[in-house]
């Protein structure tokens, strides 16, 4: 069954899958080299010039800064949330302090074609109960990536991360989704972290999606802070998000942002299984 207007989702040609595979490899490369650089008395806003450096160096452009077009674009190249902060954390002067966890979400655009890729990281030594939580986002993500398979269905693969995610006493953020991407930063479909299995169109060859789990140690309520911008939890939980950029394939995902978390290989690329 489909909860979506499926002549919307754009697949991609070959010659287009090779384009997001190149500007994902550069997301790679960015955001291993801004994670390495994470440590106590570190300010987020030197995570972004560091950032905004790396990117600007390849000429490519930051996908965020002055995005969207219109009033309040969000200011930054990079989204830094820290702790409670779930999404779009805006960079300040803030120093990271020993015990944070912090969620770096970068994009840039290569030749027209985006890239995306999120991870949460550390701040030094973290508590057993932050660690855990980043266990288990990590490992939600790759439940729904298994699940990115030509012929199944979009909602099984947030059945696999909310069901994954539950059965160990976490919740699943609801308000914000994963996404399609190519030309555009943001494309359909929505990628949900929730929902019934069998639910939504289906995958097909072509289609370049966003995985993209944010995981509660508490309730799945969030809340907008005055900037418009930095997503918060309601009950103040510590929350850790992570992101992918795969491609659907016969058998199983394409994963171009491999390489992002320290466990995994370098070369940008892999299968999701």
């Amino acid at each position: 069954m489909s909860d979506v207007n499926e002549r919307r989702i754009e697949l991609k040609s070959q010659r287009e899958v090779e384009k997001l595979r190149a500007s994902n490899r550069l997301v790679v490369r960015v955001l291993r080299e801004v994670a390495e650089a994470v440590a106590p008395g570190v300010t987020t806003i030197e995570l972004d010039e560091l950032a905004e450096s790396l990117i600007r160096k390849t000429g490519a452009e930051p996908a965020f800064k002055g995005y969207p077009s219109g009033p309040n674009p969000f200011p930054a190249c990079l989204c830094t949330s820290v702790n409670e902060e779930v999404v779009h954390g805006i960079p300040s002067k803030r120093k990271l302090r020993e015990g944070d966890i912090v969620s770096l979400d970068v994009g840039v655009r290569v030749d027209g074609y985006y890239g995306d890729s999120a991870v949460t990281v550390a701040v030094g030594r973290v508590s057993e109960e932050a660690e855990q939580l980043l266990q288990t986002t990590r490992e939600a993500l790759e439940e729904g990536i298994r699940h990115a398979v030509e012929g199944s269905h979009l909602r099984d693969i947030s059945h696999a991360i909310q069901t994954f995610a539950e059965s160990r006493g976490y919740s699943v953020v609801r308000k914000y989704t994963g996404h399609g991407i190519g030309r555009n930063l943001h494309e359909e479909p929505q990628v949900p972290n929730f929902g019934s299995p069998g639910w939504g169109p289906k995958l097909r060859e072509g289609m370049v999606l966003a995985i993209e789990p944010m995981l509660n140690v508490g309730g799945y309520d969030v809340m907008e802070l005055d900037d418009r911008w930095t997503v918060v939890t309601a009950d103040g939980s510590l929350s850790a998000h992570f992101e992918h950029i795969i491609a659907v394939a016969e058998d199983g995902a394409e994963v171009f942002t491999r390489g992002v978390n320290p466990t995994e290989e370098m070369d940008g690329q892999g299968r999701g299984d």
